[in-house]
């Protein structure tokens, strides 16, 4: 029986930054991009056209359980670094997001071009909270396409 109309489901992915796999995300998000339009205004009978003017991706937002590694700080660090002594934006030439189906096969892969984050979170904490401790970072990125 094909599996190719199979709806994929949203708890199995991977995620993979410069060629490695980048285990214990808990949450992705950010995958899509928009069509921005401008409104122009018809003479006479008060008619508004709406027409393309360019497009935006969305940002990637990627969660996970804090641990002992800070490769996630870093990377945004090395951003800030770049920044404040006016050097090149450390960009990863490529970030994939795949999705696994039932049986743990690639079905979906969406390559990132030229992320780099722009914003990192540390967890909430609270003393009556038994959660994990969560860091988010948050990656702008120049195209996505699914390959």
């Amino acid at each position: 029986m094909s599996r190719t109309n199979e709806p994929l489901l949203n708890y199995r992915y991977r995620v993979e930054i410069d060629g490695l796999v980048v285990a214990g995300f808990s949450e992705v998000s950010g995958l899509g991009s928009e069509v921005e339009t401008e409104e122009f205004k018809e003479g006479g009978a008060g008619f508004v056209r709406r027409l393309p003017s360019g497009f935006k991706q969305s940002n990637i937002v990627l969660k996970k359980g804090m641990g002992l590694s800070t490769d996630l700080i870093d990377w945004y660090r090395e951003v800030v670094k770049a920044l404040r002594y006016g050097k090149p934006i450390p960009k990863t030439p490529n970030l994939y997001i795949s999705l696994i189906d039932s049986e743990g096969e690639e079905r979906i892969r969406f390559r990132i071009t030229s992320a780099y984050p722009i914003k990192w979170s540390g967890p909430e904490l609270k003393g009556s909270g038994s959660d994990v401790a969560i860091e988010t970072i948050e990656l702008v990125h120049e195209g996505m396409e699914v390959v």
